[in-house]
């Protein structure tokens, strides 16, 4: 890891990344509960751990992604995407305050879509953003 990656890292865990993990955390054991919800459970805690240390990390369409996900996506919206999403959006607002928080802020905003969105996705290093092992 970059060191300016691990300081971007530890400020956003600061400002805004334990928050919001706490909220996907929340909707993984929401949806643990509901049992029949176990994989979007799953999904929500693998983008938990994303969003506690990002820097480095971006996202990608799986390959053979398909009818499943769409499916998967639309009951995740319902479950828990729209209230996750809608927390992005509140706490990117704060950041968008102070001068240091701007980067945070839209860093915020580009978590939305995969909050709403997660099935048919995987989280990779940046430096390989194709998925490559």
């Amino acid at each position: 890891m970059k060191p300016i990656q691990l300081i971007l890292n530890i400020l956003w865990l600061v400002f805004a990344g334990f928050w919001l993990a706490l909220g996907y955390i929340a909707a993984g054991i929401i949806c643990f509960i509901l049992i029949i919800t176990i994989p979007f459970g799953i999904a929500s805690f693998r983008i938990a751990a994303y969003v506690l240390w990002p820097f480095g990390r971006t996202t990608v369409e799986k390959p053979g992604a398909g009818a499943g996900s769409l499916i998967g996506n639309i009951i995740w919206f319902i479950v828990a995407g729209w209230w996750l999403a809608l927390g992005h959006l509140l706490t990117s607002i704060p950041l968008f305050l102070s001068i240091i928080g701007i980067p945070f802020g839209w860093a915020n905003l580009k978590f939305i879509p995969i909050s709403l969105f997660p099935l048919g996705r995987e989280i990779v290093d940046s430096d390989r953003p194709f998925g490559a092992q």
